[in-house]
């Protein structure tokens, strides 16, 4: 099978490079804006932006995948809330020219969404739950479903939660990399507890994102950790686990930060469908961070 993935400079991106090259019965097509971080091992490379029309349609009429995993996308939240138009194109705009060439090649598309298509006002979360997003962010991932779902393509929606992880030249961090270089330089620290979460594993996704695309297995995935945690609960076990100083933690809420973009309190979800007709199994957190502190460049 033929796997096209776009934005595999990403943490998840990496992640599937790495898993999908590895596979035998798997030849990878990687994509990303700009030169690619991760080896190959095997498999192939183009540059692709897929906010181009014509990169989009060049690269799928020349390679012909069976699936394309589309990673790409702005998540930055506070970002897509002030630079709208760029978050757009990226997550909506971007979404259509892919259904648009997936359509006139019979591709099967594998696509990332998002808990924050959700307002918070309780969780965790099963499929059938109704999105009403209160970011900018929140609503370009749930336009971009919607141009999925009204289409006539074979397609699969993955909806993930706080993915943690570890890869090459990250040009982003995250809550996990965030808390431990944090506490080791001696910094004190205020991390919300009164956000909840079920934080994701970038091998975890990758492993439902290339599930997804073997089996071809048609509709909308919740793929996440199981654990409902605080950004405060995973900055303690963070630091546990890392023998760190955890008297560094402050708890605080947050209706002390100010940003941009509103998050959703309560998300989190239930990804018991994923695990019947996907077969997939997520790490606890523990067993989450100890995959992740083997990563770390000593």
């Amino acid at each position: 099978m033929k796997i096209l993935v776009t934005g595999c400079n990403g943490l998840l991106g990496q992640k599937l490079v790495e898993l999908i090259s590895s596979q035998r019965d798997s030849y990878l097509i990687a994509t990303a804006k700009s030169k690619l971080i991760p080896d190959l091992p095997r498999g192939e490379f183009h540059s692709l932006d897929i906010t181009n029309a014509d990169e989009v349609d060049e690269v799928i009429d020349k390679t012909k995948p069976d699936v394309v995993i589309n990673t790409a996308a702005m998540t930055q939240v506070d970002q897509c809330e002030t630079e709208r138009e760029k978050c757009w194109q990226a997550n909506v705009t971007a979404v259509e020219y892919l259904v648009q060439s997936c359509q006139k090649n019979n591709i099967h598309l594998v696509h990332i969404s998002t808990d924050f298509i959700f307002d918070g006002t309780h969780g965790p979360l099963d499929e059938s739950e109704k999105p009403n997003p209160i970011s900018y962010y929140g609503k370009s991932k749930l336009a971009g479903e919607l141009v999925i779902q009204k289409s006539s393509i074979d397609w699969t929606i993955l909806r993930t939660v706080l993915v943690y992880g570890v890869t090459k030249d990250m040009s982003r961090s995250n809550i996990v990399l965030w808390v431990k270089k944090s506490l080791e330089e001696g910094k004190t620290i205020n991390v919300v507890n009164d956000q909840w979460r079920t934080p994701t594993l970038a091998e975890d996704l990758a492993a439902g994102c290339y599930l997804a695309a073997i089996k071809k297995t048609k509709g909308i995935f919740n793929v996440s950790g199981s654990e409902m945690m605080t950004p405060y609960d995973i900055a303690i076990a963070t630091a546990d686990f890392f023998k760190l100083n955890k008297s560094l933690i402050r708890q605080t809420d947050s209706t002390k930060f100010t940003q941009p973009a509103k998050r959703p309190p309560k998300t989190g979800f239930i990804i018991d469908k994923a695990k019947r007709e996907l077969g997939y199994q997520s790490h606890s957190f523990r067993e989450g961070l100890g995959l992740l502190a083997k990563q770390i460049p000593g």
